[in-house]
């Protein structure tokens, strides 16, 4: 039974280890890839989670055999694939329900001549377009037509096949790299890519296929090259932990006072994050492969050199993401000092600021992408509301959130009742 409604009792203090899921956003990637091949590719690490778990439905749609090995572990074969499906009423209905469906427009393309998709829905923060998606696969060679009646994409090999090209990227786009990359994987000759994006999960792709017998060059840089290959192979692979939930997760500890530690966390691939929060304040030790926030009663918002207000801004990588300035946002209302928070790359993310100045926070929003949070330095603790949540292209219109404040004794708490309450500081 899928839950609408949470109800959040706060001011209870937090201790433990937490282990993070598998990262969404490169599951998502890697899971499309299997469809580069008809041999067996096994995954590791994958997050269960809705999005995830509905590219897998609409792989098995499509005629991809899944086993799941065990409960992170997934073994496609991609042997016999009814392309026929992609113009089903169930998977129109299911792709659209899914941003994430668009990766899978890459690698049919590429393996099996042409693609189908509906426009995507997705989370509310704002338009997202896929031009960039599109442009790439004409530069390949690709014909590009769009159904503006039943807001469909279609994509088809020209005679020939895909051909490498040069691809200057209009834009740094995770998903449109990751798709463009997938076609060119098996096009015939040199595709650059300039301007790609660089983030651990494209690399992570990028090692996946190099594992099926991909040629590509440049992984971590925003230039690649690859060279076309005629068959990939079968692989084995391990997502990395999500750095949303590592990022999460810092963020609980210090709002709630609490110690914990974070088990595996990929520290090797979180880029500026820790520093992030620690420019808040916020003390996080390094253990290994392991960050440990210990409990504390102040935290104290760093300034700039010469002493005026601390801004943070979301950036490519290997800038600060986008994902976590939410996080930041909420865990500033309650250290001491004042951070200007400036949100450059989504638009209405920061729509849910008026649920937090309704709970007594107080933030100045300046316009759609600027918010100025003044710190109470727990001096007012934040008040207990309803608030809802869109999600969009769902069935049940809104996630319902219940929050009430309380003052209770240290408890000690699993991941999966930690990972539920940083859906409610994400906003």
């Amino acid at each position: 039974m899928q839950l609408d409604t949470f109800e959040v009792t706060g001011g209870i203090p937090l201790r433990g280890d937490l282990h993070p899921q598998g990262a969404k956003n490169e599951a998502l990637q890697v899971i499309s890839a299997v469809l580069l091949t008809d041999e067996q590719v096994t995954i590791s690490n994958v997050p269960d989670i809705l999005d995830v778990n509905k590219l897998i439905e609409l792989l098995r749609g499509l005629g991809v055999t899944v086993e799941q090995l065990a409960p992170d572990t997934y073994r496609f074969c991609a042997g016999t694939i009814d392309i026929g499906y992609l113009r089903s009423d169930n998977f129109m209905k299911d792709a659209q329900r899914l941003r994430g469906s668009v990766m899978l427009i890459g690698p049919l393309l590429a393996r099996f001549g042409k693609a189908a998709l509906p426009k995507p829905g997705g989370d509310k923060i704002g338009r997202r377009r896929l031009d960039t998606h599109f442009l790439g696969f004409q530069q390949l060679g690709a014909e590009f037509k769009y159904d503006d009646e039943r807001d469909v994409y279609f994509v088809q090999q020209p005679k020939g096949g895909l051909a490498g090209a040069y691809i200057h990227l209009d834009e740094i786009s995770v998903t449109g790299t990751a798709n463009v990359v997938m076609a060119a994987v098996l096009a015939k000759g040199k595709t650059t890519v300039y301007n790609a994006a660089c983030e651990p999960y494209v690399q992570q792709l990028c090692r996946l296929l190099i594992a099926m017998g991909a040629k590509i060059e440049g992984i971590g840089s925003n230039l690649l090259q690859i060279q076309g290959v005629e068959t990939l192979q079968g692989a084995e692979h391990r997502c990395l932990p999500d750095m949303i939930e590592v990022g999460s997760f810092i963020g609980l500890a210090a709002m709630t006072q609490s110690e914990i530690t974070i088990k595996n966390a990929g520290v090797a691939h979180l880029g500026i994050i820790p520093h992030t929060f620690e420019r808040l304040g916020i003390i996080i030790e390094r253990r290994g492969d392991d960050l440990h926030i210990p409990a504390q009663e102040h935290y104290e918002i760093n300034t700039f050199i010469d002493g005026s207000i601390l801004t943070i801004y979301d950036a490519p990588w290997p800038g600060f993401t986008p994902d976590l300035m939410s996080i930041i946002l909420v865990v500033a209302t309650q250290a001491r000092g004042s951070v200007l928070v400036h949100q450059k790359m989504f638009e209405s993310r920061l729509f849910f600021v008026d649920k937090l100045i309704d709970m007594g926070a107080q933030i100045i929003l300046c316009d759609p992408h600027r918010a100025t949070v003044i710190g109470l330095d727990r001096r007012s603790q934040l008040r207990g509301i309803e608030m809802t949540s869109p999600i969009s292209g769902q069935d049940k219109p809104c996630l319902l959130l219940r929050y009430r404040p309380k003052d209770a004794a240290s408890s000690t708490m699993s991941t999966r009742l930690i990972a539920g309450t940083s859906t409610l500081i994400s906003g």
